[in-house]
């Protein structure tokens, strides 16, 4: 297990120098026939005194072992093991980009499977993945809103506050379209791109607490004002479909009648220069976030880098180690005397 950690590792410079390794079968049958040629014929009453076992006997081939290992690793070292190790260094001019999510009650809804929350995460987590070089941000709303995480370079950190949201956990419950549009227009307020783009995901139309304090219409000037892109997308396959997660509460209003409030999403995506989408499902909003992608391109220039460490030096001093206890052994223990 260890040596197929090693080769996963390992590149060969000259493996070309591999072939020679059937010398080693070639000089083992040219031992071991010379060894056979060399054994006596005599006819004796017994044999008995020359099958004795001795230490000696049992060393007497270990100078030729040697001499294999020895050539088998110099071999090796030939071919030049190297260790490689490859690196990437992506930099460029990116784009700050606010995702500005609706976690109301209504968005814990079944009629896209597992729910409209968990799709929007998990498509929303795929879109951070796929803009390496841009700053993003997250701003979540229901009934109020809040910023999730400032626009950040760390990708890891803004994945794990996505996926760490839940309906209903946050906020007070509602939908303040204006004051989530808003709040991301706010994230962006001192940013120095020369792009700056809000994607903003409802599944309702604005139905805010008596202590909202921005309306949609306000907030769609102060994102004209201050020069940001808004993509709206309407979440939800439809009214009649849908099934909360959780039993409603007495009084609550029944998520059937929820609906998209589509004049105004296409308002605030047609005056701002961005676009509306509808996902009525998963593959939809997949597809949503890949025509965003497209159109929000960033200047990426990647660059790699390959190193090479050379792993040749272990072999060569094995083979040189080898060697020389087979002149040790041959010098001593396995001296023949004429």
């Amino acid at each position: 297990m260890m040596l197929y950690d090693w080769l996963k590792e390992i590149d060969f410079a000259q493996p070309l120098v591999f072939p020679l390794f059937v010398l080693v079968p070639l000089l083992a049958w040219w031992y071991i026939k010379k060894y056979n040629g060399k054994q006596a014929t005599i006819k004796v009453s017994s044999s008995h005194a020359f099958t004795v076992s001795t230490a000696k006997n049992w060393l007497r081939q270990l100078p030729f072992i040697l001499r294999l290992l020895a050539i088998s690793c110099l071999i090796v070292a030939l071919a030049r093991p190297q260790k490689r190790n490859d690196k990437e260094q992506t930099a460029g001019e990116g784009i700050d980009i606010v995702l500005c999510m609706d976690v109301s009650g209504s968005m814990g809804s079944r009629d896209i499977l597992p729910s409209r929350l968990e799709v929007s995460k998990e498509m929303a987590e795929e879109f951070i993945r796929n803009r390496p070089v841009d700053r993003i941000g997250l701003v979540i709303f229901s009934g109020e809103s809040f910023t999730q995480c400032p626009i950040t370079t760390d990708q890891s950190t803004l994945i794990t506050q996505i996926r760490t949201l839940e309906s209903r956990r946050y906020l007070v419950d509602g939908t303040c379209i204006g004051e989530g549009l808003a709040t991301a227009v706010d994230r962006l307020s001192q940013s120095q791109a020369k792009s700056k783009v809000i994607i903003l995901l409802t599944d309702g139309n604005e139905e805010a607490p008596e202590t909202r304090l921005i309306d949609p219409l306000t907030a769609l000037e102060i994102a004209k004002a201050k020069g940001v892109k808004v993509y709206t997308i309407g979440m939800g396959a439809g009214p009649s479909s849908i099934v909360e997660i959780t039993s409603q509460p007495k009084g609550a209003k029944n998520p059937a009648s929820d609906f998209l409030d589509e004049d105004l999403l296409r308002k605030i995506a047609d005056e701002t220069g961005g676009k509306y989408f509808r996902a009525r499902d998963k593959q939809g909003l997949e597809g949503i976030y890949n025509q965003i992608n497209k159109l929000e391109k960033s200047k990426m220039e990647i660059t790699s880098y390959k190193r090479y460490e050379e792993r040749f030096l272990p072999f060569l001093l094995a083979a040189l180690g080898f060697l020389f206890i087979e002149m040790i052994l041959r010098y001593t223990i396995l001296k023949r005397f004429p």
